[in-house]
Order: structure tokens, then sequence, then C-alpha cells
């Protein structure tokens, strides 16, 4: 098995990873598993930009093949926000999803419906040939005010997918890892790890 650290703090972004790539000949190393306390500002101005920083930082410091995620939300009317600042959209420190879900409905609350949306992810993976690989997924639906489901996290109780008329918290997994941004991203980036994994044991 080869190793592929998971480069995020994010329990529920590794459990997404773990589970969108579990038929690969890949052992899931976390940062809290080699004792890592690294938090990377996220600085860029797109998606790729801060995937790349991570995964690239945590790559030199462990010298391991190494996959970052970075996402968002994308309000339409809002403008496309909160997007690359969906985990900093409110100017709070230590802000939850919860505090930071109600924030987004205060700021939608006097525009009209549908609130129209998107997420958006990309995989960034740092390999040992100091190259970076990219993967992008998207999925569309539309914010409602009231929180629905529990088998997710982030803003995923308000995001519904109008024609399945459920939000992505209340999918379930097997469907949630077919429809979601995440998902989409993980399985471009699978055929990407299956080469690399086959170099690194036909090298050996």
């Amino acid at each position: 098995m080869a190793p592929l650290l998971m480069a995020s703090n994010n329990p529920g972004k590794i459990q997404e990873l773990q589970e969108l790539l579990r038929d690969l000949r890949v052992e899931i190393v976390t940062p809290h598993a080699l004792g890592l306390q690294l938090s990377i500002q996220e600085v860029g101005n797109s998606y790729r930009e801060n995937a790349a920083l991570k995964a690239a930082e945590f790559h030199r410091l462990t010298g391991m093949l190494t996959m970052a995620d970075d996402s968002g939300l994308e309000v339409e009317v809002l403008g496309g926000l909160p997007g690359v600042r969906s985990r900093r959209f409110l100017p709070q420190q230590g802000a939850s999803d919860a505090e930071r879900r109600n924030y987004l409905l205060a700021r939608l609350q006097a525009l009209l419906r549908p609130w129209l949306a998107r997420f958006q992810c990309v995989l960034a993976l740092a390999t040992d040939r100091e190259q970076m690989y990219f993967t992008e997924g998207e999925c569309r639906g539309e914010i409602i005010p009231v929180e629905r489901g529990t088998n997710g996290f982030g803003y995923d109780p308000i995001f519904l997918f109008p024609e399945l008329k459920r939000t992505m918290a209340e999918l379930t997994t097997e469907e949630k890892n077919r429809l979601s941004h995440r998902a989409q991203a993980a399985k471009k980036m699978i055929p990407i790890l299956e080469g690399l994994i086959t170099q690194q044991f036909s090298v050996k």
C-alpha cells in the first residue's frame, strides 16, 4: 500500500475522501496521525491556489505523496460569495459551521428566492517529483432557509438538490459520493493516483 497524506484538519473532508478513495492501493495518512499541528493560511485568490498551498507545504514537511482539498459555496445573488472564503465568511474567529450557516441565511433573508448556488472543489496532488496535479468538481442546487439532514458538515444542511428535493445533508453516503463536488473531483483524481502508484511499485 502506498501512503497518501491528506493535507487537512477537517474530519468531515478526511472521512469523505477516505471513502471516495477506498478502492485504491493507498494507505490514507492524516496530519493528526503524524503529530503535525500545521495550519496553512489560505491566502490564495482561488480554490486552486489554496489547494496548492496546502499540498505543497505538507509535502515539503513530510516528503509524502500529498493531496489537499479547497472547496467553497458560491451563491448567485451574493455575486458568488462566500466562495474561497466559505470557511472564513463569518468575521469571527473560531466560528462553528452552524454559525456560518446562520450568518449566510441572515445575508440572504431580504433577497428573493430561489437562492441558486453551487459547490466548487479543487483537489491538488503534490508528488516527490515536484509535480502538482489538479482536478475539479462542482454540483449545483439552491440554498434553503431551514436546515435539513445530519449526514454532512459545513453548508450541507441548507444546500438543496431541487430535482431530489433533499439537501446534501439528507443524502446517503453512497448518493453523496456520487453527486457531490468533492466526489466529482476525486473521480478525476483516481486515474492520476493509480498511474503514480503503478510507477512507484514498478520502480521498486
